[in-house]
């Protein structure tokens, strides 16, 4: 009990039920299934997302590129099959859209590993060449009629629930497996690989992880070449849920995915966080931003009230690490 009590998971998941229970006492309709669905769909992006800024900042990295990597991958995939009227498989838009979002990760991978500089100063950079490129370069515009095979699948779903009381109905997209894919891959490379071991080593002490034989500048290179490759998947799946390319759709995820990720535990300092924390921190941001209405709430307080969720679970994070600091240099001083 003493060490559920010390982690931010457990404070997080009575937020939650606490959020969930009160909705449904005002409103009656936060477990119907039509509202479920919205949430799961809501949660496909910001998921996907988290589970690459969980490894980065696991790895004592922030990056605020990936939203413009997202968003050049999936103008430039959207773009390029309608130019050559593409009609094979789905797939391939998806897989274009990760590999231009992998060489752009590699990029920032590659300036982070050989300049030695800050990551954040790094990816601030390059997200807003990304953006500039994207925008001076490609003359990104939005993309109404999009390429036959992605159209399809953004009217492809895995059910349908009715809320007889409300006359609504909500579908869940096919494209949640992609979420589902990512979380169960990202806890595996974390918890069951030693490339996993590699990422909470560089976050707990550079120098440490080195003498343990990691190749720290690999280690960087898969990092953010991972999270460039999963930018593009979460660009193009964006694209489906939207039935259109908006090249501006996801300005501002960057910021919002950081701090579910804190918010769930992982320390801004690196070198230790779980996928379990992520997600929930990603569920009530989500659940803020989505079901205050539902109180009666108007949606433009959603952002204040997720501002003050996030300081205070950003804060209780910070307070614990100042905690574990004073015990051990009290315990050094005693020694």
């Amino acid at each position: 009990m003493r060490g559920l009590l010390k982690r931010n998971e457990f404070y997080v998941s009575l937020t939650i039920l606490a959020l969930c229970f009160l909705i449904q006492s005002k409103s009656g309709q936060f477990f119907t299934g039509n509202n479920l669905i919205d949430l799961a769909r809501s949660m496909i992006i910001p998921g996907i997302l988290c589970m690459g800024v969980l490894i980065e900042i696991i790895s004592g990295g922030i990056d605020v590129s990936f939203p413009a990597i997202a968003m050049l991958s999936m103008f430039s995939t959207v773009k390029l099959l309608l130019y050559v009227d593409y009609k094979g498989p789905v797939i391939v838009a998806f897989i274009i859209a990760g590999l231009i979002g992998l060489v752009l990760g590699l990029i920032n991978g590659g300036l982070i590993a050989f300049l030695k500089l800050p990551t954040l100063i790094i990816t601030l950079g390059t997200g807003s060449i990304y953006l500039g490129f994207m925008q001076a370069v490609l003359k990104s515009r939005v993309i109404s009629v999009l390429p036959e095979p992605i159209s399809k699948l953004s009217k492809s779903y895995l059910f349908t629930a009715h809320n007889k009381e409300l006359g609504i109905s909500s579908s869940l997209p096919s494209v949640f497996i992609l979420l589902i894919v990512t979380v169960v891959l990202v806890y595996f490379i974390l918890n069951r690989t030693m490339l996993g071991r590699g990422i909470y080593a560089l976050g707990g002490d550079i120098i440490a992880c080195e003498r343990a034989g990691f190749n720290v500048a690999r280690l960087q290179y898969f990092i953010y070449g991972f999270m460039g490759g999963l930018a593009g998947v979460a660009g193009m799946t964006r694209t489906v849920l939207t039935g259109s390319c908006q090249p501006t759709t996801l300005i501002g995820f960057e910021l919002t995915c950081i701090a579910a990720v804190i918010l769930g535990g992982t320390r801004i300092t690196g070198g230790h966080g779980t996928v379990k924390g992520a997600l929930l921190g990603a569920l009530l941001i989500t659940m803020v931003s989505n079901s205050l209405i539902l109180l009666g709430v108007p949606t433009y307080w959603s952002k204040f009230v997720t501002g003050i969720i996030i300081i205070i679970g950003t804060g209780a994070s910070a307070y614990q690490i100042l905690r574990q600091k004073r015990k051990l240099n009290a315990s050094v001083f005693e020694d």
